[in-house]
């Protein structure tokens, strides 16, 4: 395609979304899902590293982190649990 009729394309959406508006709620719950994972891959990495004198490691990966981030320090202690007992 050619660059005139790309960035005429992109120019008519952003006038669009400029004149119908965003929607604003799923833009925010995406947002703040975002943010809760990065919070629980920081709660991990502090697990990690206060805890390698007892000798706890759980691995920081998108699952364990959405699960310490949506379900906060009783998902970090299940996320243990799992860790010690169960693997």
């Amino acid at each position: 395609m050619e660059p005139i009729i790309v960035i005429s394309i992109l120019g008519g959406l952003v006038l669009l979304l400029l004149l119908v508006g965003a929607p604003i709620k799923p833009i925010r719950l995406i947002g703040q899902g975002i943010v809760k994972i990065m919070i629980g891959a920081l709660l991990l990495f502090f697990l990690n590293a206060f805890g390698s004198t007892l000798g706890l490691h759980v691995p920081i990966n998108l699952a364990t982190s959405t699960v310490s981030g949506l379900l906060g320090i009783p998902g970090l202690v299940a996320l243990i649990v799992i860790e010690r007992f169960i693997l």
